[in-house]
């Protein structure tokens, strides 16, 4: 009697084929382990780097005194943009150490290689001077790949009851640093030199505030307009709520990309303490500036700073972020970087585990609101290296993917019932 051979059933598969999808799943759940720990722990690094600033054993470009991101160094980190505070007490005492390698940077803890650095050199367009003999580098900076400037170094509540505790505006100009107002015409000769020498990718441009009816808005979107028409760099100006916030669509119709106004808190108590100014315009205000400014410019392209560290209630600073998400801001969350001859120049940086925890929160619900760092076509939030939100993005976005299914569900395996 012959027997017949029968093909198995269509569900059943070879235990090769079963073994195979199986080894297959089993490297991808060890590769995902691996990216979600390396990401995790580079945006641990990041928020303790803020915290705690880094020794230096190598000579890097560095920025000392001043406002803006001051006594700090400007490195990538673990391919993440990072300002970190390298010329106070804080990094001075810092774990953490900048070392050369054969090729590059690294960062270290003790004898422990953390992570792969790189540092800015010094900026070919700062040994350039105008034809009346300004040094480009008091009329504009490089940010790592951004140029910055502040067109106007003087501010209405500078030195007075008004005084933003937290701000360093006037001190780069005691300290011969720059100059009081930079024109039009000298912001876009330095912008395409930073952009031709060096390789600038957008530009940032902000103000003092003033008491005219356009709070300073209208003279930093000229700017704006100069440059982007000179270097062709994407711009984004800073500027406080307008009294007439139809000056905002002035500023859209001189082809800016992006604005920030920023309220600094979200907490009305510290805000009075911090930014007295600021307060008595009011948060509602600021939340009225920025829908005008997102109905023009588009969702992503309106950013406020939301600096932590100065007393916060951490659960209004988290609701405020979310109500701005959710009309198309993007919340430019930073940590207090005390300034050396500011009002809060002696109040300690908050701690690392704060600052990440609402780094978690936030970009948590910017993910699940389809915002991140890489809507922003210029500013402070395009640039991301002052803030450890785009490392956390990238934690969450690894931790969260789906494993992939790797071919068709196993069926039962051959010779089994």
């Amino acid at each position: 009697m012959s027997v017949r051979a029968e093909s198995p059933p269509a569900d059943v598969v070879p235990v090769a084929a079963l073994t195979d999808q199986v080894d297959a799943l089993t490297d991808q759940q060890e590769a995902h382990a691996r990216a979600t720990t390396t990401a995790s722990a580079i945006a641990t690094l990041v928020a303790d780097l803020q915290a705690r600033g880094l020794r230096i054993d190598v000579p890097f470009e560095r920025r000392q005194g001043g406002a803006g991101p001051t006594d700090s160094g400007m490195l990538w980190v673990g391919g993440f943009p990072l300002t970190v505070p390298t010329d106070n007490a804080a990094a001075a005492a810092s774990p953490y150490v900048l070392r050369a390698e054969d090729e590059g940077y690294a960062i270290f803890r003790g004898s422990e290689r953390l992570a792969d650095a790189s540092a800015q050199r010094r900026p070919r367009f700062y040994d350039l001077s105008t034809a009346d003999g300004i040094p480009y580098w008091k009329i504009g900076l490089l940010h790592l790949d951004s140029f910055a400037s502040t067109v106007v170094q003087t501010c209405s509540y500078w030195g007075n009851a008004n005084q933003c505790t937290f701000c360093g505006i006037g001190l780069s100009l005691d300290a011969g640093r720059t100059i009081v107002k930079k024109s039009p015409a000298q912001l876009a000769e330095v912008a395409r030199a930073a952009k031709e020498l060096d390789g600038a990718v957008d530009a940032t441009l902000t103000t003092g505030s003033s008491n005219a009816v356009d709070r300073g808005a209208r003279y930093v979107a000229r700017c704006g307009q100069a440059v982007k028409e000179a270097a062709g760099l994407p711009v984004e100006v800073q500027f406080e709520p307008p009294f007439t916030l139809d000056v905002i669509n002035e500023v859209a119709d001189m082809g800016i990309d992006s604005v920030g106004i920023h309220v600094e808190s979200f907490d009305p108590a510290v805000l009075a303490h911090v930014a007295p100014a600021k307060a008595r315009t009011g948060i509602e205000r600021y939340f009225e500036a920025w829908e005008r400014a997102v109905s023009l410019f588009g969702e992503g392209q309106v950013s406020t700073y939301v600096i932590l560290g100065m007393g916060e209630d951490p659960d209004l600073t988290v609701e405020g972020c979310r109500r701005a998400v959710d009309m198309g801001v993007f919340p430019f969350i930073v940590p207090l970087r005390p300034v050396a001859g500011s009002l809060m120049q002696d109040v300690l940086p908050p701690s690392p585990l704060y600052t990440e925890r609402i780094y978690r929160k936030v970009a948590g619900y910017m993910a699940l609101r389809g915002m991140d760092s890489s809507i922003p076509k210029a500013g402070c939030a395009r640039c991301q290296a002052c803030s450890g939100l785009s490392s956390m993005e990238s934690a969450l976005k690894v931790g969260s993917t789906p494993l992939l299914q790797i071919g068709q569900r196993p069926g039962r395996v051959a010779g089994t019932a």
